[in-house]
């Protein structure tokens, strides 16, 4: 996670050559996805059109520098129109007031913060009143030029640290992870309970017709009795085969 003051200002470095492209300029919003799209170069170069660097094109932001694979990730503003308007929206965050979707004034943004593998923007420092609370980007309904809007109980998901956003981030990450995991085991034990299922039907029934494999192959011979053995073999040749199996198969 990065404030955006840590990425402006900072030196963009090719890679492949060691060169400095530039410097940091401004980061530019997608108000839509809320996101950081890209970085534009300050260079005493680029003074006829905008340059820029896709996020994604970024290998690396640290503490000194930003690293790109080479010059060749700089494209100009001014040919990429999706780009452009971007750009022309002019979205800053810090210093803009917050507002609920109700009019109910929140406070200002004094920092945002960014996720620098992605670019996704996590959260935002406010100043609410007297103190300084965190926001993450769930609340938040616009990304707007004058006003952000956020959520009518934004005010009950404040943290009390700009910390608590990447904690929170990585939270939500492991929570997925978990549900991955767990619905991958779910659907384990049920692709196991239907094998099983389809073994008990088939076993010691015999075989009716030649069964062909995918390769044209003889896999199962007329009068064949089916064992369990047997019935795997046809299961990992797959579903077709044992459909095909069930369909042509008698009680001994």
């Amino acid at each position: 996670m990065k404030k955006s003051t840590q990425i402006n200002g900072l030196p963009i470095i090719s890679i492949a050559d060691g060169n400095q492209i530039g410097k940091v300029k401004s980061l530019v919003i997608n108000p839509e996805k809320g996101t950081v799209d890209f970085l534009t170069i300050e260079h005493e170069d680029f003074q006829v059109s905008v340059k820029a660097i896709p996020f994604k094109k970024v290998v690396g932001i640290g503490e000194y520098a930003v690293t790109v694979d080479s010059e060749n990730a700089v494209i100009d503003l001014n040919e990429i129109p999706i780009a452009n308007q971007l750009v022309n929206k002019k979205i800053k965050i810090i210093n803009t007031k917050v507002m609920t979707r109700k009019g109910e004034l929140v406070g200002e943004v004094i920092e945002f913060f960014v996720d620098q593998d992605s670019g996704i923007i996590l959260g935002m420092q406010l100043k609410v009143t007297d103190k300084e609370v965190a926001l993450a980007s769930d609340s938040v309904v616009t990304f707007g030029k004058d006003i952000i809007i956020v959520k009518e109980d934004a005010s009950l998901n404040f943290l009390d640290s700009v910390e608590d956003l990447d904690r929170k981030e990585n939270v939500e990450d492991e929570l997925t992870d978990v549900l991955s995991t767990e619905t991958g085991y779910k659907e384990e034990k049920e692709i196991k309970a239907l094998k099983e299922k389809q073994i008990e039907l088939l076993n010691g029934k015999r075989v009716m017709k030649d069964i062909l494999d995918k390769d044209g192959k003889i896999i199962f011979h007329e009068g064949t009795v089916l064992t369990s053995e047997l019935i795997e073999k046809a299961q990992a040749e797959g579903p077709s085969l044992v459909v095909e199996l069930s369909m042509n198969v008698e009680v001994v």
